[in-house]
């Protein structure tokens, strides 16, 4: 069988900082990504009390204390949109301290009692995007951009051109939009590409991006120009038309509507302001996936070493015994297992794993003539060790136990569905066994209940012939 996933190492090579933290907020674990942006060691944050290795007074630390708290007590995620915190560089980058702005998300971790034992925080460093945003509009609170003094400027100047720059150039796709219609003023150069490259400055959003407006999003405007309170927004889900005349396609989106606020306290549009996140969701959902279907492969391994732990106690006469064929039957599901795991789990070839099983016995007495197949995981799994127990079979009593013995294997796939002869000649006559024994057992369940095919075993006396059938197409 293949060894244990090493998680360990899949969560340090995560690109993105990720740390965890015991209900105490000391430190149990920190990816290589976390290291890296904060300029420590693990040996330096290992059992550390977060305020003590990254210590800070005031507004940032309660804000920060409070949503791991918040994350730990309710037992649910908490988000800090930004937040500033400086922390202290490492004497070999010239000590001091540095000014950063954060956004984090503190995911609760459950512990068997149902209680909270650690919180994972997902952190990223978002100081040159605001500070690029300060330059550009005008400091704030929290830098959340509410002076518009900039935006009014227009290219009134060579330092308004300047800005302008800035902020058509900026990573993060950028809009702002002014009066009860929500009419374009201004979008940068992310912003257009989001919306596949439309024009859409002077245009009202109804009319500029119609298909948005079913999706919610000018009511959601609306409220925020109401209600002059911002909206955030993580992985939103915006189904876009991005070519001309062509299909909507799904984005996720992480953005901030941000009312523009006018000295006398009314609301004359709303600063639209984020990164399509949609290779991080989707990465997020095929990680799901894997994890999922590894949770089935490895429930299902198990039942079948259960089962055949089971099966071969019952047949044993002795420990000894027991210990043979057990050891032979795990040595069969594991070069099955090693043929998936070289194709990452996409499939094995029939004649591959036909090759492993009969691998100890001369070549010259086998025939095998089939296409070649690619069979899916489980199928393979399956019929890794139904060849197993044929073969073993042969060896004891049929073909393979005698030197005039010979096996014909041959297979044929028509219309999605595998047909498979498997023929001994030459070996000791054979007569039907007496009892159902483990390998007929199993080459039945295998067949017959696992994969939902057909199969016969014909104990005829010049040689025991298998014939099964099993469809290709069946999802597992």
């Amino acid at each position: 069988m293949t060894g244990p996933i090493d998680f360990a190492a899949v969560f340090d090579r995560l690109p993105t900082p990720y740390m965890m933290l015991d209900r105490d907020l000391r430190y149990v674990a920190a990816n290589q990504a976390y290291l890296d942006t904060l300029g420590r060691t693990w040996a330096e944050l290992d059992g550390a009390f977060l305020f003590e290795a990254f210590p800070s007074d005031g507004e940032s630390r309660e804000r920060l204390e409070s949503s791991l708290l918040r994350a730990r007590d309710s037992g649910k995620v908490d988000h800090l949109p930004l937040i500033p915190y400086a922390i202290e560089r490492p004497a070999h980058l010239g000590g001091g301290f540095e000014d950063r702005i954060w956004s984090a998300t503190h995911t609760p971790i459950p512990g068997p009692d149902g209680r909270t034992a650690y919180i994972v925080q997902h952190t990223q460093d978002v100081t040159a995007i605001q500070r690029l945003k300060e330059v550009a509009f005008g400091r704030g609170e929290m830098a959340m951009l509410q002076d518009d003094v900039l935006l009014r400027a227009g290219a009134a100047g060579a330092q308004n051109d300047d800005l302008r720059r800035l902020f058509m150039q900026a990573p993060s796709f950028m809009a702002v939009l002014r009066g009860p219609e929500h009419r374009f003023d201004l979008v940068n150069n992310a912003y257009t590409q989001l919306i596949g490259w439309r024009d859409v400055v002077g245009l009202p959003l109804r009319e500029a991006l119609p298909e948005v407006v079913e999706q919610g999003f000018v009511t959601l405007l609306d409220r925020v120009t109401a209600t002059a309170e911002a909206f955030i927004g993580r992985e939103i889900k915006v189904a876009l038309q991005r070519t001309p005349d062509g299909p909507l396609e799904d984005r996720f989106l992480d953005f901030i509507y941000q009312p523009i606020i006018e000295p006398d306290g009314s609301v004359s549009g709303v600063l639209v302001e984020g990164s399509d996140v949609t290779d991080k969701v989707l990465a997020g959902e095929q990680q799901r996936l894997l994890l999922d279907e590894l949770n089935h492969r490895v429930k299902n391994t198990l039942a079948t070493v259960q089962a055949i732990a089971r099966q071969t106690l019952r047949g044993a006469l002795t420990p000894e015994a027991f210990a043979r064929a057990f050891e032979a039957r795990l040595l069969a599901l594991s070069q099955t297992h090693n043929a998936l795991t070289d194709s990452q789990w996409a499939g094995a070839g029939l004649r591959q794993i036909l090759s492993q099983e009969l691998a100890p016995y001369d070549p010259a007495r086998i025939a095998m003539e089939g296409p070649d197949v690619n069979l899916p995981a489980r199928i393979a799994l399956s019929l890794g060790m139904v060849f197993h127990e044929l073969a073993t079979n042969a060896a004891k009593y049929g073909a393979l136990s005698t030197e005039a013995g010979r096996l014909r294997l041959t297979w044929s796939v028509v219309n999605d569905a595998l047909g498979f002869e498997w023929r001994e000649e030459g070996g000791p006559p054979v007569t039907a066994p007496t009892r159902h024994g483990f390998g007929s057992r199993l080459i039945e369940r295998s067949i017959g209940a696992e994969l939902r095919g057909q199969v016969a075993i014909d104990y005829a006396q010049g040689g025991l012939i298998c014939r099964f059938t099993v469809s290709m197409d069946r999802v597992f």
